[in-house]
Formats: structure tokens, sequence, C-alpha cells
């Protein structure tokens, strides 16, 4: 019986010296190595977070300067289809000669501007104590393509036009004329072209071009109508 008692507690003991050694914690080595390896992975992580918000924000930034530069043609083209061969009168002076103005003493105080008249501004049943003509200028302000109106197609002695930022970041603002044959710079007087065509040279796109019909004359109306073949 001894022998058995004595055979018993050398097994009890050797089972359990294994166990001791089971619950022994982790070595200072194996701690930081886990540590490294912890801080390589959250530094990856916050790397690619921060990669997609300074995408998220480009992306934002630019969907908003496409929509900001698709907004303002669309005005612009909405004007200059319906311009009207109509001059236009000004703080109560006599009519100006012309349909299209670009010059600084018009609707506009920059150099960099064209004013007209256009109709079809909506008046149901001219319900409102205006017409459906507005007179209507395009000029450039400390980089920022403005469209000025006013509420009189004629405007009264001291009547302050209404302005509307449309495209930022524009540097020049220049326009071309379409006659039927060529595109100039400047216009015969008291003609209307059959295409306007809008350069803006912008900070960050580079020079935009677009070009408006318009209904005016072609160079062929014009030399039929002066009697030349």
């Amino acid at each position: 019986m001894k022998k058995i008692a004595a055979t018993q507690s050398s097994f009890i003991k050797q089972v359990k010296s294994p166990q001791k050694s089971n619950n022994q914690g982790f070595t200072l080595l194996e701690v930081l190595i886990a540590i490294a390896i912890f801080s390589v992975i959250s530094m990856a992580s916050f790397s690619i977070f921060e990669t997609v918000l300074n995408s998220d924000t480009v992306t934002k930034e630019r969907t908003d300067r496409i929509n900001e530069l698709q907004r303002g043609f669309l005005m612009i083209e909405r004007d200059m289809l319906q311009i009207a061969r109509r001059s236009v009168r000004l703080n109560g002076e006599a009519p100006q000669e012309g349909f299209l103005h670009t010059d600084n003493e018009s609707f506009s105080s920059s150099e960099q501007a064209i004013g007209f008249v256009r109709h079809g501004w909506t008046n149901p049943g001219l319900l409102l104590p205006r017409s459906d003509v507005q007179s209507v200028a395009y000029q450039l302000n400390d980089t920022v393509l403005e469209r000025v109106h006013f509420n009189f197609v004629d405007a009264v002695l001291g009547e302050e036009p209404k302005v509307r930022p449309l495209i930022s970041q524009v540097e020049k603002l220049d326009f071309e004329f379409y006659d039927g044959k060529k595109w100039q710079k400047t216009l015969q007087e008291n003609t209307l072209p059959i295409a306007i065509a809008i350069e803006l040279d912008t900070t960050d796109y580079g020079v935009i071009r677009r070009q408006f019909l318009v209904a005016g004359d072609s160079q062929q109306e014009k030399d039929d109508g002066n009697g030349k073949t």
C-alpha cells in the first residue's frame, strides 16, 4: 500500500509540474514584439484612413468646381440665346449705340465685360412692375466672373445693379465674335454676330472657351443688305 501511495504521489507531482510551466506570462521580448507589430498596423491603418479622407476632400472640391463652371456657362448660354436687337438707356441718358457693349462705360466698371439686352425674363401676365426684357452684363471683378442686371431694362438715375458671382478663380476674360466668315475681336455698329465665344483663363483648368449661337446676321446677309454681290 505504501508503494502504491508513493507511486500515486509521484504521478501527481509529474502531472502538476507541466501546469506550472503553462501558467507563466510573456517575456519582455515577446511584449515588445507585439507592441511593435501593433504600432506598425496602427500607422498603416491611419495612413490609409488619412488618404481616404484627403481623396474625399479633393473629390468634393473638384465636384463643386465642375458644378460651378456648369452653372455659370448654363446661365451665360441662356442669356446669349435670347439676345435682343435693342439698345439700352442708362441713368436716364440717351440710348446707347449698338446691341452689344464691350466697353467699360456701359453696363460695368470692368474693362473685361460684355453687356446686352435679352428677351425671356419671366414675368407671367406682366404682373410685376417691369418688362419681360432684361439688361444684362458679364464682368470680371477680382478673379470672379459676375452677372450684372438691372430691375428695369432702362436703368433710372441712381439705380444700383444686382450682382451675382458666377465663376471664381478667373484671371482673364476675353470675347470673340463670328460673322459667318471669321472670328474677330470687334463688331460692326448696330449688328449682331451669329456666334459669341467667351474665353476664361482660370487658375486650375487653364483657358476654357465656350461658343454660343446668337440670333444675329451673317456677313453674307450684311453684304447683301449693302447691295454687294
